[in-house]
């Protein structure tokens, strides 16, 4: 039941895949993964050909939730969960896909795009990601990639819809500042962490084989709280094995870049890491290599680091394999699924220096004025096109998007759909030919 299909399909007789296999293939064969080597993963894109984008992001998540999976078979080949661990090419198919419905321009876009679609329905880039597989690609009639059950359940991150999620107070809007610009209001328009209402039948096709006791459990969100939408609580074996893939991907490898790019410096890591904060990292690597390490470890990491890239790239694969290693399960006894049952986790002396990482690189890279400034940018410029072809489809609409917006009565999805799919280029190009004085061209190509 896990590996059915919405729509009915079969392969060649000769065809030696499994249905993972498959998942995989269509995955990365995808017009919407492609795309995704033209969209910012931190940093602005053409500023270097060295740093990440999302597409290189989202093969290292695919090979760090390979390389646990892996690992789990290998730590625990007795545990009852370790019969239910995905195969390589499933994990590879789900890690691959989870940042397929981030928008251009990364957050900024995402709340832009929210903003947008206030009215109708919201936007969220993991819902987005859901709608691509399930229904935008080009792989079947109806059903999108047409991905098996399991795959789509775990890219399910958070099994509560927009409308469940969302708080009624922070509805999406302005601004209220005096300045004469109009400037979103970024705390109001952030999106509730969600699947969209517009895909509710393919969740609940996702969900069917579960209990009802199993299913009102999974979708269970935690409390109402002051100025917060609500979070789901829930997800499933395969979403946790690509959650903590994907934060050890942002924790280790955005920090590389960081430092790589001079974004992050030796005394930003100081201020920001104690040497207390990633102690149990320090004493890894004190017991694991005696010869190379004095009384001063500390000291010694951030000479690595912040040393020549041979270095850095040492002791960056150091807290991979420091985490990789290290992955247990833990069990929700309240399932009865065991897809649901079972998580992948770190244990509780690794969870502080993940996250000590990923807090340095959001406070000194992400919230940097560089980083914040360049997102701003992107905002604007995706609502300015956004609002620019909603004010005439039938003619600033690409023809094929056209069609799709006739055949919708009208609906604004369509165009969100267009516009989350551009790759950062794409609506840079867009807003151009919309705004820009210069005459430009037919000829300019998107």
């Amino acid at each position: 039941m896990w590996l059915e299909r919405r729509e009915s399909w079969s392969g060649h007789s000769e065809d030696a895949r499994g249905a993972g296999d498959v998942d995989y293939a269509r995955v990365i064969h995808s017009a919407s993964f492609r795309r995704l080597q033209g969209k910012t993963q931190i940093l602005n894109l053409g500023d270097s050909d060295f740093y990440r984008t999302r597409l290189t992001h989202s093969l290292e998540v695919a090979q760090i939730a390979g390389g646990l999976a892996r690992q789990l078979e290998k730590s625990f080949p007795t545990h009852p969960a370790t019969a239910h661990l995905p195969d390589q090419s499933m994990i590879h198919a789900i890690g691959c896909s989870h940042d397929l419905g981030h928008p251009p321009f990364g957050h900024g876009g995402e709340v832009a795009l929210n903003y947008c679609m206030r009215d109708v329905g919201g936007f969220e880039g993991n819902g987005q990601s859901l709608r691509i597989l399930s229904r935008l690609e080009s792989f079947s009639q109806n059903a999108g990639a047409n991905l098996t059950r399991r795959s789509l359940l775990g890219l399910l991150k958070y099994p509560v819809s927009y409308a469940q999620a969302r708080n009624s107070a922070l509805r999406p809007k302005l601004s209220d500042s005096p300045a004469t610009l109009k400037l979103i209001d970024t705390e109001a328009s952030t999106p509730p962490k969600c699947y969209l209402d517009s895909e509710q039948d393919v969740v609940e096709w996702v969900l069917s084989p579960l209990s009802p006791e199993d299913r009102a459990a999974f979708c269970a969100m935690g409390p109402v709280e002051a100025g917060k939408h609500r979070k789901a609580l829930h997800k499933s074996f395969d979403c946790s094995i690509m959650d903590l893939a994907d934060d050890i991907a942002y924790g280790v490898h955005d920090l590389e870049d960081a430092i790589a790019l001079m974004l992050l410096t030796r005394e930003d890591f100081v201020a920001h890491v104690s040497a207390d904060e990633i102690g149990d990292f320090l004493d890894m690597l004190k017991g694991k290599y005696p010869d190379q390490f004095g009384n001063d470890v500390y000291g010694q990491m951030l000479d690595g680091l912040f040393g020549d890239r041979n270095t850095r790239k040492r002791f960056i694969s150091r807290f991979v394999n420091y985490f990789i290693t290290a992955v247990g399960y833990t069990e929700v006894p309240e399932f009865a699924e065991p897809l649901l049952r079972y998580r992948a986790s770190l244990p509780s002396a690794r969870r502080p220096v993940l996250k000590a990482l990923k807090d340095l690189v959001f406070k000194v890279v992400i919230k940097s004025p560089n980083v914040q400034q360049l997102e701003f940018k992107g905002q604007q410029m995706v609502v300015s096109v956004f609002e620019a072809l909603c004010s005439d489809p039938e003619r600033l609409l690409p023809r094929d998007h056209q069609e799709r917006y006739s055949e919708s009565a009208g609906d604004l999805r369509v165009i969100c759909d267009y516009v989350a799919g551009m790759t950062d280029a794409a609506l840079l190009k867009t807003y151009e030919r919309l705004f820009a004085p210069r005459m430009g061209s037919v000829f300019d190509r998107l």
